[in-house]
């Protein structure tokens, strides 16, 4: 198996710059559960990026911020409306339906976004007792599936959402990258756009954990505290996942690792389809690439490469570049796809 994985960016390493970060913050005491001057800072850089009325909450995973954020907004009697792939409905052990205690009401989609077509067609029976009431709308910005909503997209599912009393959740685990490839700020595919609450990603991003709820709804923001410390998100050391944010949000360390990783996966795409037998099934815009090809290469190449199959009947795989992801790695990784054809 190579070193670099294509897997997820979830297998990379901590981003030199972040390891430093986490260092210097291990000096001496300080005050716990979030109530010192690195947790202080972050959230500073964070209403930088976001905007001063932003509110904060700092927790260990992306599962964690989902559900915390989405419970925030959602009571056990109603519902959230996201995709069938959606990662809080395909990849979070039943953790939304768990802790919320409410329903998602899915929408199928090829490519990953949600349509206001979609949403509407779960806008139906409002009022009824025996159906659980939509409350919510779920989207992901990237997607599951590597796409990018585009700023437009954003603003007509929340305008719409907000038009029938919905609130809109954005699960930003690679919304980094999402910005990269729009050219935009943080701001503009989030708040400025019209999202309530969002889950801010940092892991796949150079962190070694942490990831952020980031509210920008005041009616929603009093209770993120307390949902936090009984869904266990509150870490007593907080500087450590504060630390690491402050330094992310700092000089754009956020947006040159998400521009190389997205870079490295438009250099893969490029390099794959060369070969007849492989089609993208997916647009690439961001970190991830999507293509079929045969059975016996996917074979030949998982003998010594680690990587996602996601779509076994249509023989797609799901190749995923990270902030340290190398042209020697994809190039390397081209050279055994045309060995595995040879």
């Amino acid at each position: 198996m190579t070193t670099k994985m294509f897997a997820s960016d979830n297998n990379s390493g901590i981003h030199p710059a972040i390891m430093e970060a986490i260092a210097r913050a291990n000096d001496g005491h300080v005050p716990a559960y979030g109530s010192d001057q690195y947790t202080a800072a972050a959230i500073k850089k964070f209403k930088g990026h976001f905007g001063k009325e932003s509110k904060v909450e700092l927790v260990f995973n992306g599962t964690g911020a989902n559900v915390t954020g989405l419970k925030a907004m959602v009571r056990s009697h109603q519902a959230i409306i996201c995709t069938n792939g959606a990662h809080i409905n395909s990849d979070e052990g039943g953790a939304a339906e768990g802790f919320i205690g409410g329903k998602l009401l899915t929408v199928p989609s090829a490519d990953g976004k949600l349509t206001v077509e979609g949403i509407e067609r779960h806008l139906h029976n409002i009022g009824n007792q025996q159906r659980s009431q939509p409350k919510a709308v779920s989207i992901s910005q990237c997607t599951e599936y590597g796409t990018v909503y585009t700023i437009e997209e954003i603003k007509e599912i929340t305008r719409f959402a907000h038009a029938n009393g919905l609130y809109v959740h954005m699960d930003g685990a690679r919304l980094s990258n999402a910005a990269a490839h729009l050219g935009c700020s943080l701001a503009e595919m989030t708040v400025d756009a019209g999202i309530g609450m969002l889950a801010f990603g940092g892991t796949k991003n150079g962190l070694m954990m942490g990831e952020a709820v980031v509210c920008f709804n005041k009616e929603l923001s009093s209770e993120l505290k307390y949902i936090r410390k009984q869904g266990m998100q509150l870490g007593s050391k907080m500087r450590f996942i504060a630390a690491q944010f402050e330094r992310l949000l700092t000089d754009d360390l956020w947006l040159d690792n998400a521009r190389h990783a997205n870079k490295m996966a438009g250099l893969l795409a490029e390099g794959l389809t060369e070969f007849p037998e492989i089609s993208l099934t997916q647009p690439v815009e961001s970190n991830a690439v999507f293509v079929s090809l045969p059975k016996a290469q996917i074979e030949r190449l998982q003998e010594k490469h680690s990587f996602a199959v996601w779509n076994e009947g249509k023989n797609e795989i799901r190749l995923v570049c990270s902030f340290d992801t190398s042209k020697e790695d994809v190039e390397n990784f081209l050279a055994d796809v045309r060995k595995s054809f040879s």
